[in-house]
């Protein structure tokens, strides 16, 4: 296994898609309130966070996901092993912590990323089976502007905060309609495996309508 394709591998398991656009938002919501540098640290942060988040999905889903077939996985196609996803949580973890407490976003930015970072692993952990899987989501999201105003001693503005929880929600249900039929007979039962695929449709374009309708007002 050569370096470059365990390192794209590794890359891959964060999920790389919407972690590049979760730590992008992140930086520019920050560096609308803070310097570049302090922005980077927050981004950096984040991006952190993000990493133990899609590598403890992926070790969790192992199972899951070889019966599946799904061969793009890098466990599933041994592009990265489940010891080197260990040794990256701790690392990341630990990176999260310090570059929280430590940097721009102090003590209670720092609660704050801690919060959201928690309540993402514990959707890996179990909550995607429940009937609350959209509310990891609506705190993860939803605690973003809150660290990051936090910094300057402000609240975000209302309409900020409640559109990043309807967006987050409404990429839950939309994120999973691809799987949503191999998740319920893995008895993956979230809330949009639980209402069907339809009607995750109907919610989804809900919320984002609702999202831009706060936009609006």
């Amino acid at each position: 296994m050569t370096l470059k394709r365990q390192a794209i591998g590794m890359a891959k398991a964060t999920h790389f898609g919407p972690t590049v656009l979760v730590v992008t938002i992140s930086f520019c919501l920050a560096i609308s309130q803070l310097s570049f540098l302090n922005s980077l640290e927050i981004a950096l942060a984040i991006l952190a966070g993000q990493c133990v988040v899609g590598w403890t999905n992926d070790l969790i889903d192992q199972p899951r996901d070889s019966a599946a077939g799904r061969s793009k996985k890098p466990l599933v196609c041994q592009s990265v092993l489940p010891r080197q996803l260990h040794i990256g949580i701790a690392i990341a973890l630990a990176t999260a912590v310090v570059l929280s407490f430590l940097g721009p976003l102090g003590i209670k930015g720092g609660l704050l990323h801690m919060l959201g970072l928690a309540s993402a692993t514990l959707y890996n952990f179990g909550l995607k089976s429940t009937w609350i899987s959209p509310l990891p989501y609506a705190i993860s999201f939803g605690a973003m502007p809150w660290a990051i105003y936090s910094v300057v001693g402000s609240n975000p503005p209302a309409w900020l905060y409640i559109d990043f929880t309807l967006v987050s929600v409404a990429f839950h249900f939309l994120n999973v309609i691809k799987d949503l039929e191999w998740d319920r007979t893995q008895s993956v039962l979230g809330l949009p495996q639980r209402i069907g695929k339809r009607a995750s449709i109907v919610v989804a374009v809900g919320l984002l309508m609702a999202s831009l309708l706060v936009l609006a007002s």
